[in-house]
């Protein structure tokens, strides 16, 4: 927003003014820092694709149905800097890189693989819903647990050092 000598407004606000007062520039939560890093569609879908093994950029234009090249470049180049995927050049003339996931990337299955259980039990718009996590042994649905390693069991809600479950 242009300001004259008085510091007053001479217009309306610009899309940028609306926006850096609606997004702040630090994560309010540690789901607002991993939504910064990977929080868009097409970068999650590249994370599972991914979780398949390392691929080649024309492997994840078939392997993720939609996502433009323009795009895909650009989230690759994103996800490298977040450290969450690593190329390796596989062809010096003309450069080609193969893409994997580094060790977050790998942290990111656990959460890819509840947000697909959620989104699968919950249709859309006339979509059949997936069954639910079943473990093999006994056919029961999975349910999703925080786990104190040191005591050895699930922890309840209450049991938290802090209020917030995210």
């Amino acid at each position: 927003m242009a300001m004259d000598a008085n510091d007053q407004p001479d217009g309306p606000p610009t899309m940028g003014d609306v926006v850096s007062k609606v997004q702040p520039s630090v994560p309010s939560s540690p789901l607002g820092a991993a939504l910064e890093r990977v929080g868009d569609r097409w970068s999650l879908l590249l994370v599972e694709r991914l979780l398949d093994g390392p691929a080649r950029f024309n492997d994840l234009l078939i392997g993720v149905p939609g996502i433009a090249p323009n795009i895909l470049s650009e989230r690759l180049r994103r996800l490298e800097r977040e450290r969450v995927v690593h190329a390796v050049p596989y062809s010096a003339r003309p450069v080609r890189m193969e893409y994997a996931l580094t060790a977050d990337g790998l942290d990111l299955a656990s959460a890819l693989r509840l947000l697909a259980d959620w989104g699968g039990r919950r249709p859309v718009d006339g979509e059949t819903s997936h069954d639910a996590l079943r473990h093999d042994a006994c056919g029961t649905p999975l349910e999703a647990r925080w786990y104190c390693p040191t005591c050895e069991r699930s922890i309840p809600d209450g049991e938290t050092s802090e209020d917030r479950l995210i």
